[in-house]
């Protein structure tokens, strides 16, 4: 790896050597780890996003977003005909991410691709620029992105637990996304500065919004705000020089917070280098998976493969998970209810044998079976279970009325870090999630193009084919596509 001086973590203040950083970082610090697993975030990214853009939460913020108009314009992902100012592309675009809770999940606790990819694709589509911003210009500020809100997270022992106030994307994800668009846009050090100062009073939304339709707009929102602190520190404004220094200042979102524990580097260690990333298999609140890991192999005592659970003659359900209370929801009445709901996903696991994003629509969530067996959730918290995606684990309980009773056990579901998606499940995942949105080829052109994105010379071929339109002769095609979750 080449060398960094240390000396950008030694600054007087933390503002400034997260500003330099930012500006001092190039693409001959990215090491090949971190360029593989940041391609595989950026590929479900796409994929998740394309998806979205199919949700209730999508139309009306892209309907919303249509009073605004630009000279300068940058595509919305899927739809060709709809294009909107870079910082309102990056919003509607970062909403398709999360609107159905399927984007990629990191530890420190966030979800960190959705606020960071959006301003990327926008900005290297709407910007003139010679020569054009390369693949590697994408992956090195995509990289500063990312790595901007795991060193934020790290300042706060609260920040390594499943949050409890407020949604971690929307607070370091918007300081991440104006690293990286503070890089893509070539600021100077000083402005590097502004714009992540000024992009701290933009951060923050609480988690009483969590399961509605308004969570989504948290990533929407970190994408949006991101770009505009950085161009808003472009055009000369200015603030607080010693923002992340303070507990007033970025300290407001985190208790525990001691941003002096900056380490002394010789080389520049990319945490994604370090840690990998949980990719989900399903759309839904990552605690979710362990429970359904769990449950489909109770299932497996119940009934065979594709045989009805015997439903009337289960008289007990115990799910032994940590306490988080957001996630905790006896009997959703939404989809995104019941995406940050463990009873949900344990009862729709239990019937079904699996969890697919048809799963949350409303006529599954409404099934008489399912009420029946959400009546009989019990929830159990152990002291030694803490709400920590890295060390948090699940056990499902099913008494029978006769008595016989069987118990399994999560400790790792696949797609977890420590159990990663292979590249072929990845794939599948991605071609699934964007064949409803792209034609065949244009999907099979993206994988190529992801896959090879370190050598690609210009970004403008891959916004061209995000904004390809589906074509009704490829629908055949495109159904080919089935992802079904391996549990």
């Amino acid at each position: 790896m080449t060398s960094y001086s240390k000396d950008v973590w030694m600054c007087q203040s933390v503002t400034e050597s997260f500003a330099r950083v930012v500006h001092g970082l190039q693409v001959a610090h990215l090491t090949d780890g971190v360029i593989q697993r940041s391609k595989r975030m950026i590929l479900d990214t796409l994929g998740v996003g394309l998806l979205g853009t199919g949700t209730e939460v999508f139309y009306k913020t892209s309907q919303y977003s249509k009073i605004y108009t630009s000279n300068i314009s940058s595509t919305i992902w899927g739809q060709p005909d709809f294009r909107l100012p870079p910082a309102l592309a990056a919003f509607v675009n970062g909403v398709a991410i999360h609107s159905m809770d399927f984007d990629d999940t990191w530890h420190p606790a966030t979800h960190p691709s959705g606020a960071v990819l959006p301003v990327l694709t926008a900005l290297a589509e709407a910007l003139p620029q010679s020569p054009k911003f390369s693949g590697l210009d994408l992956l090195l500020a995509f990289n500063i992105g990312v790595e901007v809100q795991g060193r934020l997270m790290h300042f706060s022992k609260e920040a390594n637990n499943i949050p409890k106030r407020f949604h971690p994307p929307s607070v370091v994800g918007t300081l991440g996304a104006a690293a990286a668009a503070s890089k893509f846009l070539g600021l100077s050090l000083a402005k590097c500065q502004e714009a992540l100062a000024i992009s701290v009073s933009y951060a923050g939304s609480p988690l009483a919004n969590a399961a509605t339709q308004t969570k989504p707009l948290h990533i929407g929102n970190a994408a949006r705000h991101g770009i505009e602190a950085a161009f808003l520190a472009l055009l000369g404004l200015q603030a607080n020089k010693q923002t992340l220094d303070m507990e007033a200042g970025f300290g407001a979102f985190y208790v525990n917070y001691s941003p002096k524990v900056l380490p002394n580097l010789d080389a520049y260690p990319w945490l994604l280098d370090q840690q990998d990333v949980a990719f989900k298999r399903f759309p839904a609140h990552l605690a979710t998976h362990w429970v359904a890991d769990a449950a489909a192999s109770v299932r497996r005592h119940l009934a065979a493969d594709r045989a009805p659970l015997p439903v009337n003659h289960i008289q007990r359900i115990v799910l032994r998970i940590p306490d988080v209370q957001y996630v905790n929801r006896p009997f959703p009445d939404s989809e995104h209810e019941a995406r940050h709901s463990f009873q949900y996903v344990a009862c729709a696991t239990l019937l079904d044998g699996g969890v697919t994003v048809p799963s949350f629509h409303r006529s599954q969530i409404d099934r008489p079976q399912v009420r029946q067996l959400l009546r009989k959730v019990v929830l159990e918290h152990s002291p030694d279970n803490l709400p920590n995606f890295n060390s948090l684990y699940c056990e499902v309980t099913v008494t029978l009325s006769n008595g016989a009773s069987f118990t399994e056990r999560s400790d790792t579901f696949y797609g977890h870090w420590r159990k990663p998606l292979s590249q072929e499940d990845l794939q599948k995942k991605f071609k699934a999630n964007a064949s409803g949105t792209l034609p065949f080829n244009k999907v099979e052109d993206l994988l190529r193009i992801v896959e090879k994105l370190e050598d690609l010379e210009d970004c403008s071929v891959l916004t061209t084919l995000l904004k390809s339109p589906f074509l009704p002769q490829e629908a055949s095609k495109s159904s080919q596509y089935v992802y079904k979750p391996i549990l």
